[in-house]
């Protein structure tokens, strides 16, 4: 076969297709810079001559690139008990290389890859808080691009490589987005070590985000409040209590909740104070200076409130 020189052929079950194996394929296709040849099928013949076999085999060797878990025993546990499905362990194997780094590829598997280990392993990571509500999760619309029953004449395998299609997209993004919050948060964190008074941080940087500062200074106990903006759109934000708790380190004054432009201005004596959020955590102001002023008026404990 001339094709098995020239590229990589990747063997996966045929059937039905689920968001692990689609994952799987769309891995190596990023790995291989699209030159791979798929092949969906379940005859051992066939997919035995494969250079990857994805999902199907029963055996997990990873030096052979056979990537199967639904041998007898599986193909092993994460940490946190969630068994490992395909994509879990190609990701162990490759996740740093397509990623450029295994900060990037930890990031990744933390928020992607797991939930796809989970969906696929029926390990159920979710408690619902309203009864008969759950959230519509990626992996579902890997699911819903799968023929139904009344669909049966379709071509599944161009279906799925239009899945495949898909989820490198989704991959793609995925790691350009780690990799520009990775550099984004260092540059927060510079911010912080040059900082005299770390109660608050001042960050001069134009394109950073409230979610960004709270993620590069969560670990730091001492800030209370951060500064940021540029040019005429400058904001005050409190720090969060921690990563998975959004109340307030130190909410801003209770009297400024809800309050804008000259109700605000009036209150604080800041001339260009534009807003308060009710829920006490972002402020704003037209200058660097008018929101530094407003910083320093929260950061008074007995900030009066009138």
């Amino acid at each position: 076969m001339n094709w098995l020189k020239s590229k990589k052929v990747v063997a996966v079950h045929s059937g039905s297709f689920h968001p692990d194996d689609v994952f799987s394929v769309a891995l190596l296709s990023i790995l291989h810079e699209g030159k791979i040849k798929v092949i969906r099928t379940r005859d051992e013949k066939i997919y035995s001559q494969a250079d990857y076999i994805l999902d199907v085999g029963l055996e997990y060797d990873p030096a052979k690139n056979k990537f199967d878990h639904h041998q007898v025993g599986g193909a092993g546990l994460r940490n946190n008990k969630i068994p490992y499905s395909t994509i879990g362990l190609l990701w162990q194997k490759y996740g740093e290389k397509i990623c450029g780094s295994k900060e990037i590829a930890d990031l990744i598997d933390a928020k992607l890859i797991v939930v796809i280990d989970a969906d696929d392993t029926n390990f159920n990571i979710y408690k619902p808080i309203i009864d008969g509500l759950k959230p519509f999760q990626l992996t579902d619309i890997i699911y819903s691009m799968g023929p139904n029953w009344k669909e049966r004449q379709l071509d599944a395998n161009k279906i799925f490589l239009r899945a495949v299609d898909f989820a490198k997209g989704v991959l793609l993004r995925e790691i350009k987005v780690a990799k520009d919050r990775m550099e984004i948060i260092t540059i927060i964190k510079s911010y912080y070590e040059k900082s005299r008074d770390k109660r608050l941080i001042i960050i001069d940087s134009p394109k950073v985000s409230r979610f960004e500062i709270w993620d590069a200074l969560d670990s730091f106990p001492e800030p209370l409040f951060a500064v940021y903006g540029s040019q005429d759109d400058w904001a005050l934000l409190a720090m969060r209590v921690g990563r998975d708790d959004f109340r307030n380190r130190k909410s801003l004054p209770a009297s400024w909740g809800g309050l804008a432009y000259n109700d605000l201005v009036k209150l604080t004596g800041v001339s260009d104070a534009l807003f308060c959020h009710p829920g006490l955590f972002l402020a704003g102001a037209k200058s660097k200076e008018g929101v530094i002023k407003l910083a320093e008026l929260a950061l008074i404990e007995d900030v009066k409130n009138n």
